[in-house]
């Protein structure tokens, strides 16, 4: 009795361990085979990787209480039952991991995607059974449940292969406005990343209080979004200076009081 014992333990102990080898061993495969096949989405390729470790994992507990004699029928009933009675309280949980599911077929991003959603924003890392993890620009780690995410309106800054930089420059209402409007499209047309078509847009559209405003329409591709939108920042101010363009900015008038 005690050796059948001590033979069911060491089997067990085996199937433990190899259920928990084999698990991490087919995950990884699964995880290299967007790199054997590029047509294998590396999100869809995270997911199943992470589906197909639990479920291996399940198996090998079942297996291991049946070694020690556990009717595993009755057991399934019993689990089944108790299933749903903890799906009922872990509804939230459930709901994740549904998301997550609707989230790998549809696909709203992928990964190295730059997202905006359920108020945070970072570059898409993986999606798991329950959550989503997001990098910020400096490398802040961010875990979103995926319900959460489903659930939310998704911008998708990646989405697309070209974009369109948005500035407002405000002149001196004394500024020689064509002028102005020549030094901007003088600095759009001089920068071979910018593109022709759709034509730039370099136009009047406000007169504020202290300013005449331009706004500026130009179409680049999506990599080089901020550092051409960074870059003629810089440019059209240097060059505004060199011109004598005043940019006017907020004054407040001091009056001295003697007490």
């Amino acid at each position: 009795m005690d050796e059948q014992i001590l033979m069911n333990a060491l089997l067990a102990l085996v199937t433990a361990i190899g259920g928990i080898w084999l698990s991490g061993f087919i995950s990884q495969r699964i995880l290299k085979l967007p790199e054997q096949n590029e047509k294998f989405d590396p999100m869809l390729a995270r997911f199943i990787a992470s589906v197909t470790r639990w479920a291996i994992l399940v198996f090998a507990g079942i297996f291991v209480l049946g070694t020690f004699g556990i009717q595993t029928t009755s057991l399934a009933a019993a689990i089944g039952s108790v299933g749903i009675a903890i799906g009922l309280a872990l509804q939230g949980t459930l709901g994740h991991l549904a998301a997550g599911v609707m989230l790998v077929v549809f696909r709203p991003f992928n990964l190295g995607q730059f997202i905006q959603v359920a108020g945070h924003s970072g570059t898409v890392k993986q999606i798991t059974l329950f959550t989503t993890e997001l990098a910020t620009p400096d490398n802040v780690q961010i875990i979103i449940p995926n319900g959460d995410v489903w659930s939310s309106s998704i911008i998708n800054y990646s989405a697309h292969d070209t974009r369109r930089v948005d500035l407002v420059f405000g002149v001196a209402y004394d500024s020689d406005l064509k002028k102005t409007e020549e030094i901007l499209n003088g600095l759009i047309a001089a920068e071979e990343r910018f593109k022709k078509d759709p034509e730039p847009f370099v136009k009047v559209t406000n007169l504020g209080d202290s300013s005449v405003d331009f706004t500026v329409r130009v179409w680049c591709d999506a990599p080089d979004y901020w550092d051409l939108k960074f870059q003629l920042t810089r440019q059209a101010k240097e060059a505004f200076d060199a011109a004598g363009i005043d940019i006017p900015f907020p004054t407040q008038l001091q009056i001295n009081r003697d007490m």
